[in-house]
């Protein structure tokens, strides 16, 4: 967003988390190690650098729930109307179960945070604090976009680099749900106390109704005070895969920017990334709030 006469130039504050492992006393033994989490932050906060934002890193042991919340509540208070808010995740995704009533399938989505899971419900309530006018754009290369339990890998890639999944799995997510029970409960039931009658739909239980083609733009939760896009690294019944360097979605999104030469808009950065992912994995596109102007902007200008 240019700067005009007698009007402040848009701020772009981005936060970049990275995890190649998990602790094992959160999530009873299981570390879940992967290869390229970190350097997808990295590679993604230096794109944000260099677009002019001021960009911070929570790698592995620092990408704790503490850490992570206390930086959106920051940027929610000091950002405002024009200003834009970045923020990635790669890393495993998990599953809940939901206790609020929220989802079709009983599981509420996660984040594997460092120290413990972060609920898709308490992402898109720190997202809906955000001041009206804020752009917010979230990245997901992790499993946590579904609806449904997600298919499993294929046995043939058994072995390979990109055979790392970036879900936990099934059984050690009932383990840690199982021990922990009352701390993931109440998570879920202080956001909804919290948000009361302004609680916002969970993307994915109205995803049908989201369209992004011939230049039409709909909103899948209008709710949301704040432009919200999120791109997130695969279908419902897919698997985000690890790499040696980049995760797949990171990867085939670094490439379509093409060191900044991309110029179309964020819709059709989303078919483009969409375009060099093999069909065992699509991304998806969420948008979330008054988005018809910010979605047809190029990625990542402020």
């Amino acid at each position: 967003m240019a700067e005009t006469k007698g009007k402040k130039a848009a701020r772009g504050l981005s936060l970049h988390l990275g995890l190649n492992t998990v602790s094992a006393a959160a999530y009873e033994g299981w570390t879940g190690p992967l290869a390229a989490c970190e350097f997808d932050a990295n590679d993604l906060a230096a794109l944000a650098r260099k677009q002019g934002m001021k960009a911070t890193l929570l790698l592995t042991k620092k990408a704790t729930r503490a850490g992570m919340l206390s930086k959106i509540r920051s940027a929610a208070k000091s950002l405002r109307k024009g200003d834009l808010f970045f923020l990635t995740f790669s890393g495993h995704g998990g599953q809940v179960r939901d206790v609020t009533g929220d989802e079709a399938d009983k599981q509420d989505e996660t984040w594997c945070l460092y120290d413990s899971q972060l609920i898709d419900d308490e992402l898109y309530f720190e997202l809906g604090q955000f001041t009206a006018g804020v752009r917010v754009l979230v990245l997901s290369d992790s499993c946590h976009s579904g609806t449904v339990t997600r298919a499993r890998l294929p046995e043939t890639t058994a072995g390979s680099a990109l055979a790392r999944s970036k879900m936990m799995p099934p059984e050690v997510g009932r383990r840690v749900y199982a021990q922990h029970q009352r701390f993931y409960d109440g998570l879920q039931n202080d956001v909804a106390r919290s948000a009361g009658k302004t609680q916002v739909s969970d993307p994915d239980a109205v995803l049908s109704n989201l369209s992004v083609s011939s230049g039409r733009i709909n909103a899948i939760v209008k709710k949301f005070k704040a432009a919200v896009i999120l791109i997130s690294g695969c279908q419902d019944n897919q698997t985000s895969l690890d790499g040696d360097h980049n995760g797949a979605f990171t990867g085939q999104l670094l490439q379509a920017w093409n060191l900044g030469a991309y110029n179309g808009s964020y819709a059709a950065f989303h078919a483009a990334i969409r375009a060099g992912m093999p069909s065992t994995q699509t991304p998806n596109l969420y948008l979330l709030g008054d988005v018809a102007r910010f979605v047809a902007q190029r990625p990542f200008t402020l």
